[in-house]
């Protein structure tokens, strides 16, 4: 009988190598980008106690309500696998006292997240995530500085057809105002709209905007906007941040419209959207929470952030990244003990000299060796056989006796 055939998850993928090389073109260009800003790594367990994610993200949202991978242990402790980076991060500022260092600390991150989603293209109940956050400051210049690098992360990967929408949702005091006028709004034509939306009037009134509901939609075309309610300290934040973006040459779009889906969010929020993803439009986006690090156990805090998809930058790059080339393959003319033993040798002696190196490890004949060595992308190969040792260039096809004790010398001309 045969063995049963597995496959990943639902929702879930295997990175392969060729995906792999771009989804190592993407980490590593964040990585210097944030380097070269000041933001250190940081890195989070995979799952937390449940109620971190409940107080932090909020009970009304979709995320608590529907979508965590929550479980207990043998302990009978509820945790649940982290469904978004920012309030891990703010528990670690917090329990590790980082607040008495110098102020903003600034935090990149990388790493798997999970959502209990209906899986489609550029969405996933594995998915992985990049971003940034900077606790301890209120400026705009901070909302502007986190806006620009993700802008800049974007820009420099090539992902086209992307657009900044920016938005603000004031701070808690005057969102609370605002959010009675909405939910008089919605109260008042409630007939027309979704079920799911009339049953959220009370607890989470903003995702109505979200809504694809055609006569939710029509409703909110006529609601009330936060953004046009901004006053005093919250309107000049957002147009210091504004300012700030055109002087940096970030252009961007005004949307009464956005929200987040986590209710943290005060004052600045934004998105970045392309145009390649379709229904699932957003490629990275955040914004300021400036009561988040309270809410979890610690001193008023604020702070900004933002996460990007790793896997949705990918759908829109839609790009392949070929494997680099070899500097040299080691090929064995004959199936001699005592040259393969060599061969394993130089090769190490090649690695450990900065120089990539592979030898053949399948058995081939050395017609079959230098197939390979081609396959791969090898600019030179050297073959050991019974006399000699012959190092080609593949290009050339020009070919050499060389000194196997001297190899890496032969090969770098001495700059190794």
């Amino acid at each position: 009988m045969a063995a049963p055939k597995y496959q990943a998850p639902r929702g879930t993928f295997d990175v392969l190598p060729e995906p792999a090389r771009a989804r190592e073109r993407i980490e590593r260009t964040a990585a210097e980008i944030f380097a070269r800003a000041g933001y250190e790594p940081i890195a989070t367990p995979s799952f937390e106690d449940t109620a971190l994610f409940e107080r932090g993200v909020g009970h009304s949202t979709d995320i608590v309500r529907k979508e965590m991978f929550t479980f207990e242990d043998k302990g009978g402790r509820s945790l649940t696998l982290r469904p978004e980076g920012t309030a891990p991060i703010c528990r670690a500022y917090v329990e590790h006292g980082m607040q008495q260092l110098a102020q903003p600390v600034k935090l990149s991150y990388l790493g798997p997240f999970f959502r209990h989603e209906r899986p489609q293209a550029g969405r996933y109940r594995q998915f992985h995530q990049l971003g940034i956050e900077a606790i301890g400051t209120e400026s705009p210049l901070a909302d502007a500085e986190a806006i620009e690098l993700l802008a800049e992360l974007l820009a420099e990967l090539g992902v086209p057809g992307v657009e900044l929408r920016l938005g603000s949702l004031g701070s808690l005091d005057t969102r609370q105002a605002y959010l009675e006028e909405l939910k008089a709004h919605l109260r008042a034509n409630q007939d027309e709209l979704a079920k799911e939306v009339r049953e959220r009037i009370e607890i989470n009134p903003l995702r109505a905007f979200d809504s694809d509901d055609e006569g939710t939609r029509a409703v909110m075309a006529t609601a009330p906007k936060l953004v046009e309610r901004l006053e005093g300290d919250d309107a000049e934040h957002f147009e210091e941040v504004r300012a700030l973006l055109d002087a940096a040459g970030v252009e961007h779009t005004i949307d009464p419209t956005l929200v987040r889906g986590l209710d943290y969010y005060t004052r600045t929020i934004f998105s970045f959207v392309c145009d390649r993803l379709g229904a699932q439009s957003e490629i990275g986006g955040g914004g300021r929470y400036d009561g988040l690090v309270e809410q979890l156990g610690g001193r008023p805090t604020p702070a900004v952030g933002w996460a990007a998809g790793i896997e949705r930058i990918m759908l829109a790059l839609d790009e392949d990244v070929a494997a680099p080339g070899r500097d040299v393959f080691i090929a064995v003319a004959e199936d001699d003990r005592d040259k393969r033993a060599l061969a394993l040798v130089l090769a190490g002696e090649l690695r450990k000299a900065g120089l990539s190196a592979e030898l053949d490890l399948a058995g081939r004949a050395l017609k079959g060796q230098l197939k390979q060595a081609d396959r791969i992308g090898a600019r030179r190969v050297l073959i050991l056989d019974e006399e000699s040792a012959q190092l080609r260039d593949m290009a050339s096809g020009e070919q050499r006796q060389v000194d196997t004790g001297k190899l890496v010398d032969e090969i770098t001309g001495g700059e190794a």
